[in-house]
């Protein structure tokens, strides 16, 4: 499964902006273009999938802060549209899922001033021949199709703030959408790990198997240990540690109560150093080879700032675990250092792509209104 297509409309700084992605997606620019805006609208569909778009809203200051702020056509209503299209290469099915959100009415309207309201939400599935609705929202109320591929009313209103693709995904009876629900729901996120002396990364974790890093880097240690010891195989991480860190080496007890791990340092070969004891440069590069080199490894893996504190020389060891991720992930990486954006186009035979402002709004430097990159035209 990958993520073919996504399209953002009146989203922060995403004003109207529809592109095709690959196997690895790469943006880079300058401060303020709204690259952290293209990768929050793809979280926000993860979101919806997991029933807690309302809150993530929320959580960003509303849905008057969340709104586009230029202006709209005068036939226009103030509304969030966020799509993806997703394909399942095996079976060659096509999911589309789309979601429109807009302030609560004057009058007579459920929910609170500030907060999001679902206004719309579809589902088809294209099967080769044309695609075919699976499930339609309006407001309230929400159509299905059935067993027998007739639209039916869906029973129970829905409160303004649920999504539809969460309750029919979550109910047991319509498979296709738990399908898609399922998918969007492995999507994975990382953003500026802690580092502080409290962090969940310095931090022993329950010894349960991992197979993938949590978001916040609560289960490193016991991502780890699973590598080391329920694969038993850690070469990927050992090198990457190696190169990042001129040569050192992780120790990985096999874990009892809790998981543990520790850093050996060359100049310091007797001496295990505690993860409370590294620097953060050195914790946030552990908890990246935790979240790249898993023992499964999410379908889709999105990185914002994975630079953020690490030492340049760390760079070349972190594209190269991108590199590696990509063999089995579809990845999306969004950065300031061009110097990682080098190294990571070098070793996945991947362009760049700049986000700039034009007219105000987030848009990519070469990309044609319909998404596509003028040079993947010239190729």
């Amino acid at each position: 499964m990958y993520l073919r297509s996504m399209s953002v409309e009146n989203y922060r700084s995403l004003r109207s902006i529809r592109m095709d992605l690959g196997p690895v997606n790469l943006f880079v620019g300058a401060n303020g273009t709204g690259k952290s805006n293209l990768y929050r609208s793809v979280q926000l569909i993860r979101m919806a999938a997991e029933g807690q778009f309302a809150r993530a809203m929320a959580e960003e200051g509303g849905i008057f802060s969340a709104m586009w702020s230029g202006r709209l056509p005068r036939h226009k209503k103030a509304r969030i549209r966020l799509a993806a299209e997703i394909v399942d290469a095996q079976s060659g099915l096509i999911y589309s899922y789309s979601i429109v959100a807009g302030f609560r009415p004057a009058k007579a309207a459920a929910g609170f001033s500030h907060e999001a309201q679902i206004k719309e939400e579809e589902i088809t599935i294209n099967t080769g021949r044309r695609p075919h609705v699976v499930m339609q929202r309006k407001g309230g109320h929400i159509s299905v199709r059935d067993e027998n591929g007739r639209m039916v009313d869906y029973p129970d209103q829905v409160m303004t703030s649920e999504t539809a693709l969460f309750l029919l995904g979550d109910a047991g009876h319509y498979p296709e959408i738990s399908t898609l629900r399922h998918i969007i729901g492995q999507w994975r996120f990382y953003h500026g790990f802690r580092s502080d002396g409290d962090s969940p990364l310095r931090m022993p974790c329950l010894a349960i198997t991992a197979p993938m890093l949590d978001e916040d880097g609560t289960n490193i240690a016991a991502v780890l240990a699973t590598l080391a010891h329920t694969r038993q195989d850690t070469v990927d991480l050992d090198r990457a540690v190696h190169d990042a860190f001129d040569g050192a080496a992780l120790s990985i007890p096999e874990p009892e109560e809790y998981a543990r791990f520790g850093l050996i340092l060359p100049e310091f070969p007797n001496r295990l150093f505690q993860p409370r004891e590294l620097s953060d440069g050195q914790i946030r590069f552990l908890a990246l080879a935790a979240a790249l080199l898993s023992y499964r490894r999410p379908p889709f893996i999105a990185l914002n700032e994975p630079e953020a504190s690490l030492h340049p020389d760390m760079i070349p060891a972190l594209a190269q675990m991108i590199a590696r991720a990509s063999e089995d992930s579809q990845i999306w990486v969004v950065t300031h250092s061009q110097a990682l954006a080098d190294a990571i186009s070098q070793r996945c035979g991947v362009n760049a792509r700049t986000v700039i402002r034009q007219h105000g709004a987030t848009w990519i430097e070469g990309m044609t209104l319909t998404g596509r990159m003028e040079h993947d035209d010239e190729d």
